[in-house]
């Protein structure tokens, strides 16, 4: 089944220097471990291909059901030297929410999980 990331997580992000900081919250405590299997640093890398130019670092926070990724490169130099229209990084979670998730069939009818339109 084809599960998109905007049905069963928040998103938000924001910046450090040239590094763009993108939060990713499960919607529901059991759809956590989906997020943790699915949302790899190299899954991540391959979705910013071309819009990064460093490497992606992925941190687990189970308490709050959440996964913080830091894109190195993201900014072209940060907020007060890019001349890129979104030089603080706010269209990044967005960018992220647009991932389609293949889940097995038997796995999202257990999960509950939402099938994309």
């Amino acid at each position: 089944m084809k599960v998109r990331l905007l049905d069963i997580a928040h998103a938000r992000s924001g910046d450090k220097g040239d590094t763009a900081n993108v939060g990713v919250i499960a919607l529901r405590q059991e759809w956590y471990p989906l997020l943790v299997r699915e949302l790899t640093q190299q899954r991540v890398t391959e979705h910013y291909r071309g819009e990064i130019t460093g490497r992606v670092d992925r941190f687990e926070l189970p308490n709050l059901w959440a996964l913080n990724f830091l894109l190195h490169g993201a900014l072209d130099g940060g907020g007060t030297l890019s001349l890129k229209t979104d030089a603080q990084g706010k269209v990044f979670s967005t960018s992220m929410l647009r991932l389609v998730l293949d889940v097995p069939d038997d796995e999202a009818r257990q999960l509950g999980l939402p099938a994309a339109p």
